[in-house]
C-alpha cells in the first residue's frame, strides 16, 4: 500500500535508539524519543548494552512509544557499519540471541516488541545480498514479528512471500540513489541535517510516494515508516520540525502497531 493510496494518510515516525554502552553516548534519545512514535532499540552488539536497553525501553514506555529490535552485526567498534562475512545459519542465531535479549528486558517493563529492524551494514547488506536477506527473514520470521525493511526493496517483496508482515521503510535523513538505495556513508549527499529539507521530504514521501534521488531524479519509494537516525547532526530538530510539517499537512503520526499491523 502506497502512501499515495491511503485516503486518511498516516505515518509512523521512527528512530534508532539506545546505541549507547559503558561510558560512551551515542545520539540523543531523551530528546528524540518522545517525538518519534517507534524506537529500534539496539540489542547489544553493535551498540547498547544492557542498562542502555532497560532504560531505553522504559523511556519509550513512558511515552506511549513503540519498541522494536535493531540488532546488528557483532561490530562494536566498527558500531555496525561495516560488513562482515558470517554465514547464513550463524546470522540467524546472532539475530535470535540479540531479539530474545531485547525481548527479555522489554517484558521486566511490560512491553511487548512491536517489529524487527535491523541496523546499519546488516540492513544494507540484506537489501543487497539475497543470502543475507534470507538469513534476516528466517530470524525474524521465527519469532513471529514483523520486519522493518527499504521500502520498494526486493528483500522486502521476499519476506512478505515468506509469510512476514513487513512495514516498509523510507529514510528522511539520508540520501536517495536512482535505484532507491541509500546513498552510503561518507558520500557526498549520503546526509540530510537541514531539518526543514528532511521535513519537506516526510510530507513529500507520505503523499506522493515519492522522493527526489540525489542525481535529482524522482524515485518512487513505498513507506509506512520513515526513519530518523538519533546521531544523525541535528536529529532531534528533525524530528520535531518533520511531525510538525506532517501534521500541518493533514497526515497522523501514529506507530505501526495502532493502524497497520
Amino acid at each position: 500500500m502506497t502512501a499515495e493510496a491511503r485516503r486518511d494518510p498516516v505515518i509512523d515516525l521512527n528512530v534508532d535508539a539506545g546505541e549507547s554502552f559503558g561510558a560512551y553516548r551515542i545520539g540523543v534519545d531523551e530528546e528524540i524519543v518522545p517525538l518519534v512514535t517507534s524506537v529500534n532499540v539496539a540489542c547489544g552488539l553493535h551498540g547498547g548494552d544492557p542498562l542502555v536497553m532497560r532504560r531505553t525501553v522504559r523511556l519509550a514506555a513512558s511515552h506511549g512509544v513503540a519498541v522494536g529490535a535493531h540488532p546488528g552485526y557483532p561490530d562494536l567498534q566498527g558500531f555496525g557499519r561495516r560488513v562482515m562475512a558470517i554465514p547464513p545459519e550463524e546470522l540467524v542465531q546472532i539475530l535470535l540471541y540479540q531479539i530474545g535479549a531485547l525481548a527479555a528486558i522489554a517484558a521486566a517493563e511490560a512491553v511487548v516488541l512491536q517489529h524487527v529492524k535491523p541496523h546499519g551494514a546488516l540492513y544494507n547488506a540484506a537489501v543487497a545480498d539475497e543470502a543475507v536477506g534470507a538469513a534476516v527473514i528466517e530470524a525474524v520470521g521465527s519469532t513471529g514479528l514483523p520486519l522493518m525493511a527499504l521500502g520498494g526493496s526486493r528483500w522486502a517483496e521476499r519476506a512478505r512471500r515468506a509469510g512476514l508482515r513487513v512495514a516498509e521503510e523510507a529514510f528522511i535523513d539520508r540520501g536517495y540513489r536512482p535505484d532507491g538505495t541509500l546513498v552510503p556513508r561518507g558520500q557526498p549527499g549520503s546526509l540530510v541535517t537541514d531539518p526543514r529539507a528532511a521535513a519537506e521530504r516526510a510530507v513529500r514521501l507520505v503523499t506522493t510516494g515519492t522522493v527526489l534521488a540525489v542525481s535529482g531524479e524522482t524515485v518512487q519509494v513505498r513507506a509506512h515508516t520513515l526513519c530518523i537516525h538519533s546521531d544523525t547532526p541535528g536529529a532531534a530538530a528533525i524530528a520535531k520540525v518533520a511531525r510538525e510539517a506532517l501534521t500541518a499537512a493533514g497526515v497522523r503520526v501514529a506507530p505501526l502497531r495502532d493502524w497497520f499491523l
